[in-house]
């Protein structure tokens, strides 16, 4: 999917509901950063780091361990520890059963419906559940938060010697940003890896190249590396940025009635340069306009004036400018002669027959008075 448009150039299965697995934490990570400060020191509780089951990734947090909110979101997101997913959740929302409800609530505030969390980690769950189409909507809206780019873009964290634990360091679980794995991708911006046995491999990324950010969602894989890739792989083989229309370019043309013949042919010119997404095998002077032009356009127009807006529709996006007209058109001096002429026609007529009117009536007078 496009960043900028939303533009979907790739997709199965999009809207079929699966198991998130660790994906989920990007949820988590934005609610955390929306909520907290990264230096907010936070001390983890028993629950948070007991309640984990057997077989998750844990970053060996200590009960009373205390760690920074970002500390806390780099061992979340780089080496994906489940332990760190728990003590957030308890920090932001006093409880981690009050924290899913933050999530939820928030799934409802982007529309996502589709989606429906039961835990901040990604714990195997019959109703815990979403769709790439809506982790693709989550990931678009976390990377707003550049924060979260920074810390989801990490190949490793480093955390610094805590009051029960000497210092850790973790490589990324996602393969794609280190840059010595076999599987490194130069382009990808963040990501977030994810993996139960009900959920299999996921992935859920985005990555930027020739002034385009893509986001990428894949989930019940067996090769969440390779796939991604070969989503990056089409979506830049295939798809660039094309010029629609210039700046100043004639998108249409029409007469005005009243005008002077000198003056009378317009150009309606685009007042602004238009670009869009387009598949690479699509000629963008084939894309044809919706043009829609104000009522009863009549001279006096004046060089530059608004008259009217193009729209292009390119892969159910939409791009408008306004149409504004070439040149001053003047008014055709025959019209207006012949407007005084009638006019001045009228007022002789007029004229005539108030003196014959008066004629006729001084004689009627007379031939009273004689009678």
């Amino acid at each position: 999917m496009d960043n900028k448009t939303n533009s979907v150039l790739y997709s199965k299965n999009e809207n079929q509901k699966v198991y998130p697995a660790s994906t989920t934490k990007i949820l988590t990570a934005i609610i955390v950063l929306e909520n907290c400060k990264l230096d907010d020191v936070v001390t983890a509780s028993y629950n948070s780091v007991m309640g984990i089951p057997e077989g998750y990734t844990t970053a060996d947090i200590q009960i009373s361990e205390q760690l920074t909110v970002g500390q806390l979101l780099e061992l979340l997101l780089v080496y994906s520890a489940n332990d760190a997913a728990n003590v957030l959740a308890e920090h932001v929302g006093g409880s981690i059963d009050s924290f899913v409800s933050i999530m939820n609530t928030k799934l409802n505030e982007l529309n996502l419906t589709n989606t429906h969390f039961t835990n901040p980690y990604g714990l195997h769950d019959e109703n815990h559940y979403t769709t790439a189409h809506d982790l693709a909507y989550i990931m678009k809206y976390c990377l707003k938060n550049d924060t979260f780019r920074k810390i989801a873009g990490k190949a490793s964290c480093a955390i610094s010697a805590t009051n029960l634990h000497e210092p850790r360091l973790y490589s990324s679980t996602n393969e794609l940003l280190v840059p010595d794995n076999t599987n490194y991708y130069k382009y990808l911006v963040a990501g977030k890896t994810g993996f139960t046995s009900q959920a299999k491999e996921c992935l859920v990324s985005s990555a930027y190249r020739d002034d385009l950010e893509f986001i990428g969602v894949i989930l019940g894989s067996d090769s969440r590396f390779a796939d991604t890739k070969k989503l990056y792989q089409y979506g830049y083989s295939n798809y660039s940025v094309q010029k629609i229309v210039n700046k100043d370019a004639i998108v249409s043309n029409l007469q005005i009635s009243n005008a002077d013949y000198t003056t009378k042919d317009l150009d309606l010119l685009a007042i602004d340069e238009i670009s869009a997404l387009m598949n690479n095998q699509d000629n963008p002077l084939n894309v044809e306009p919706k043009i829609i032009l104000k009522e009863n356009i009549l001279a006096p127009i004046e060089e530059g004036a608004i008259l009217g807006k193009a729209t292009y529709k390119i892969n159910g996006v939409e791009y408008s400018t306004d149409l504004v007209a070439s040149h001053s058109v003047k008014p055709s001096k025959f019209l207006v002669y012949s407007i005084y002429t009638i006019l001045g026609s009228n007022l002789v007529v007029l004229l005539a027959f108030c003196v014959i009117w008066f004629i006729k009536k001084k004689s009627n007078s007379e031939k009273i008075i004689s009678n």
